[in-house]
């Protein structure tokens, strides 16, 4: 579904991803890893296309996406779940869950203006696919709270949703589980594992070994912008090069 092939990106003479490959399948968890300034956010940001890479290709369903703009790759099926809190402020939860099926609506300004059938059927759906979203992350009660006054953990949640209506093929997490609490992490994971369930193909960014080791299918290793090692999570637990990447060298 995803294929990165050599892939870099240099900032001031500087590689912070440097000839980096890696494929995800479909219906699989890849996780990418690595201490931090591994290169990790770098490389989520090329495949997203916030940065765009100096050399290397990106391809997405067999089709090229390396010089696609953010909003494009996400029409094609992309959908995004970013570490930091991003929600619109001044909207409630519910409609910021909405905003996530933007790009599937087909009304227009006219239509939406005049308040025609085609966009109040269009409204409605969307309705309540954000509200089987939100039941499904477990925010049916925050519904109609304003977004940006939610606890942190309900905030991932809320961009999960939004990432969900927007019915993605590959879902990209960001370190999802970032700044969360114990019980909040453990419902983020189970989260995940049901959408794998499902057949959704995600890529995990992520620096917590514990949290990918549930979760991954597949692991891939950063360390100073290169891939060090790629294999199942006990593999990867066990790989000289990841264990002196995350702990030092062996004296």
């Amino acid at each position: 579904m995803l294929a990165v092939t050599g892939v870099s990106r240099s900032f001031g003479g500087v590689y912070a991803v440097r000839d980096v490959s890696l494929d995800v399948a479909e219906g699989e968890v890849c996780a990418v890893i690595g201490p931090n300034g591994a290169g990790k956010s770098t490389l989520f940001n090329l495949v997203t296309g916030h940065l765009a890479a100096d050399h290397g290709e990106i391809a997405f369903l067999g089709r090229r996406v390396e010089r696609l703009a953010p909003h494009r790759r996400a029409r094609l099926g992309m959908s995004i779940v970013f570490q930091g809190a991003r929600v619109f402020r001044g909207m409630t939860v519910r409609e910021n869950v909405m905003v996530g099926m933007h790009g599937r609506t087909r009304s227009g300004f006219v239509s939406a203006a005049l308040r025609l059938p085609r966009h109040r059927r269009e409204e409605r759906e969307i309705g309540r696919e954000a509200d089987a979203a939100l039941a499904r992350v477990g925010l049916t009660e925050w519904s109609g709270r304003p977004a940006d006054r939610l606890p942190i953990g309900q905030q991932r949640a809320l961009q999960l949703a939004r990432a969900l209506c927007a019915r993605p093929r590959l879902l990209l997490l960001d370190e999802p589980a970032s700044g969360l609490r114990g019980h909040e992490r453990e419902r983020l994971a189970a989260l995940v594992e049901e959408l794998r369930a499902d057949g959704l193909t995600i890529l995990l960014i992520e620096h917590d070994v514990g949290f990918v080791t549930r979760l991954a299918d597949r692991v891939v290793v950063l360390d100073l912008g290169q891939v060090i090692a790629e294999g199942p999570p006990a593999e990867i637990r066990e790989d000289p090069l990841v264990l002196a990447a995350y702990l030092g060298p062996a004296s």
